[in-house]
């Protein structure tokens, strides 16, 4: 069955801001290769939107290999977008969700396309309604060295308790480290 990983950029104080964070090459080679193991993203509306940012570069590349890497993987990736605003996406690996996150989810876990990968969520508000829902399988944490002061936190309106065991770290040359967690155990 496969796996529901969180995977996500955040400061030192808990924020979710990407333009906070240090997205040097290291970090950009990191996501391509998380990307290229990826079944499938799953993306509010919000963050979905941010990431389209990088879907002019696989036509007019910048230059930068990582970044241009980085790009054609996210291009490429099965996106899964949930919004209750947007009618359409026009982005060719991208479709709005048919169902409830819940559904949805459940159903891509199940899914019998047993390729090897895994199903990642990118998107603060889907991290914690999965978290809500006892649905995330790894937590991939990407603590940057950073203090933003304030922000979106991470987990945002989790009152449950949820203890995790450390599965491994991975330190970026910039000193982002990212956190892998599993959970063990909620308490109401």
């Amino acid at each position: 069955m496969k796996k529901i990983i969180a995977a996500i950029n955040m400061t030192l104080d808990g924020f979710c801001d990407h333009t906070a964070v240090i997205a040097d090459e290291e970090l950009h080679q990191h996501y391509t290769e998380l990307l290229k193991n990826a079944d499938t993203l799953l993306y509010g509306r919000i963050t979905y939107q941010l990431m389209e940012y990088w879907r002019p570069f696989t036509e007019n590349p910048t230059g930068n290999q990582s970044m241009d890497d980085f790009a054609a993987v996210m291009d490429n990736t099965p996106k899964i977008v949930f919004s209750h605003t947007l009618k359409s996406v026009d982005w060719k690996s991208a479709k709005l969700a048919a169902r409830t996150l819940e559904e949805e989810v459940l159903e891509l876990k199940k899914s019998n396309n047993d390729n090897g990968k895994d199903i990642y969520v990118g998107s603060p508000s889907l991290i914690v309604a999965l978290t809500k829902l006892n649905l995330i399988d790894e937590y991939q944490i990407c603590v940057h060295p950073v203090i933003a002061g304030s922000g979106l936190p991470l987990f945002k309106d989790i009152s449950d308790r949820i203890v995790l065991k450390l599965q491994k770290t991975k330190t970026l040359g910039a000193g982002a480290v990212i956190l892998y967690y599993e959970p063990i155990s909620t308490k109401n």
